[in-house]
């Protein structure tokens, strides 16, 4: 629910106040009152526990535009924990806001907290979701729209209308079964299904005028699986990716990996009829597929035919795709200069970082590791921990930077780096599924991507050019990606696989970015409302 200042009780409105201080008071300041419940749920035919943001689900859209103040007021109802994280928001100076347990104690149940965050030099294409346990498998998602400011050239006119796709596979157990096999050593069943928007097949239809060009904003949402996109008789333009506006390809089918997220302009120029829309799993066997409807507000008749084959296995198709999304130079980002303007692939990194995931068997039991570390969570937010100098709680340059090939282990690693370094990212996957990795805080260039052992001589095939800009990458099976990163958000950020079985079981760590300035330019001063919890109880954070 949005809400108007008018709309706040006193008390909330005291609590909002005074936790402005680290957003801009020269931006619009959009508000949102959340509260977060158990519902019964059955998007797939089954009866579950799902989690509900004011009754829906999925959970509310947030419409933002460059620059906004998003403040929102979430009351947890729940009878656990909680915390919402924002993918691909970079809480930019700010990384009390990002609401995974290693920036931010959890909601109590009960109680709340309010967010105050800004869309800061950013445009494009997100979605949030429940951060804690294995909420995410329950709902509790939704989408974020960055749109530019009014006077931004944006490469493409404006469409006759704006349409959000959260996609994502589902399981039927609830999200408490799904927790349990985890803890219990075991992985996950393949999944039951596939869902859009909260439902099943055919429970979603969206109307176009014939002639009219519409925008599709796609996310994926779920636990496990890549997914594959396509519309019947229609072609996808692809205009932006997490933030970048991109060269407008033309693709008939689009692959969508683990918290990855796509804009797609797409013309109603057909026989007014209704078509297919599907999307399938990747990668998998055996295939899950859904399906929705296009429908022509003239249409003379139902959709016809089957609906549209996608790839199923294929590698080399999902690569050579991958490699084909490129960076729209000329055009203006979230700024008005254009995007190429920064020239990335001409500044010398000054740090080279290896990550290689794992699977492993610790005390008996399945867990992920990365560089041989499976990642121990805390009884203490590791960012209050930093912040109190609370000795004991991570080890500082525990991750190292480079691939040990040793036996795995536990540890609460954070990586130690330092604002405005500039570091090459290497994902090396040994493993025979798709990976997919994500870094709050920031957005990188994707320099680079292949099949087999990334050596130094990969180099000479990185597109320093025109590479796109986002916060999640795939790595294929067998395979590498690179990615080029400039360190300029101070906090300490999550780098985690999306695959959440993988996360939850250690393939994560936190990387701390560091400036010994310690001034209010280079990072926000811990919220006057900040929750403490853990061995930061007790403490004070700023008086009021």
């Amino acid at each position: 629910m949005e809400v108007s200042l008018s709309s706040f009780s006193l008390l909330s409105f005291l609590i909002v106040s005074f936790s402005l201080s680290g957003v801009r008071g020269d931006s619009p300041y959009k508000f949102f009152t959340w509260v977060i419940t158990y519902g019964d749920i059955y998007p797939l035919g089954v009866k579950q526990q799902g989690i509900l943001i004011n009754g829906q689900f999925p959970g509310p859209q947030i419409d933002a535009v460059t620059n906004d103040n998003i403040i929102i007021n979430v009351f947890n109802n729940l009878t656990d924990p909680f915390l919402l994280t924002w993918d691909g928001l970079q809480q930019r100076r700010s990384s009390w806001q990002d609401g995974v347990f290693g920036t931010t104690c959890p909601i109590p149940p009960g109680g709340n907290f309010t967010y105050t965050m800004q869309s800061k030099d950013q445009i494009g294409s997100y979605f949030y979701f429940p951060s804690l346990a294995f909420h995410k498998a329950a709902g509790g998602f939704g989408g974020i729209r960055v749109n530019s400011r009014p006077l931004i050239p944006v490469p493409f006119p404006p469409p006759a209308g704006d349409f959000t796709i959260l996609a994502g596979d589902w399981f039927k157990a609830n999200h408490t079964d799904l927790q349990f096999m985890l803890d219990s050593g075991r992985d996950l069943p393949f999944p039951d299904g596939l869902l859009i928007n909260g439902r099943g097949p055919y429970g979603n239809t969206f109307t176009v005028d014939q002639g009219k060009t519409y925008r599709f904003r796609i996310s994926n949402v779920g636990i496990s699986t890549s997914v594959n996109i396509r519309f019947q008789k229609h072609l996808m333009t692809l205009v932006e990716v997490e933030g970048s506006h991109t060269m407008q390809n033309t693709y008939d089918s689009l692959d969508i990996h683990l918290g990855q997220s796509y804009s797609v302009l797409i013309t109603a120029d057909q026989p007014p009829l209704d078509y297919f829309f599907v999307v399938s799993t990747r990668f998998t066997s055996p295939v899950l597929t859904t399906t929705g409807i296009l429908h022509y507000s003239n249409s003379a008749g139902a959709a016809v035919g089957p609906p549209p084959g996608g790839p199923t296995i294929e590698i080399d198709y999902s690569l050579n795709q991958a490699r084909s999304v490129r960076w729209n130079l000329t055009a203006s980002g979230p700024r008005p200069n254009p995007q190429g303007s920064y020239h990335y692939g001409l500044v010398n990194t000054t740090r080279t970082i290896r990550l290689a995931n794992s699977q492993a068997n610790i005390n008996n039991k399945l867990r992920y590791a990365i560089n041989s570390i499976s990642f121990l969570q805390a009884d203490t937010p590791l960012k209050l921990a930093d912040f109190y100098n609370i000795g004991g709680v991570f080890t500082l340059g525990g991750m190292p930077d480079n691939p040990t090939n040793g036996p795995a282990y536990f540890q609460t690693a954070v990586m130690a780096a330092n604002m405005r370094d500039y570091v090459e990212i290497i994902f090396q996957n040994t493993e025979n599924s798709v990976q997919s990795w994500h870094i709050d805080g920031y957005s990188f260039w994707v320099v680079g991507m292949d099949g087999g052992q990334w050596t130094e001589a990969s180099r000479q095939g990185y597109n320093l050019r025109d590479a796109v800009a986002r916060c999640t990458v795939q790595v294929y099976p067998q395979g590498w990606s690179a990615i080029y990163m400039p360190l300029d958000n101070v906090g300490m950020w999550n780098v985690r696989s999306e695959n959440w079985a993988r996360q939850y079981l250690g393939q994560q760590f936190y990387l701390r970015v560091y400036s010994p300035v310690n001034s209010w330019r280079d990072e926000n001063p811990i919220p006057r409302n900040a929750l403490l919890c853990g061995r930061a109880s007790g403490r004070r954070t700023r008086p009021l």
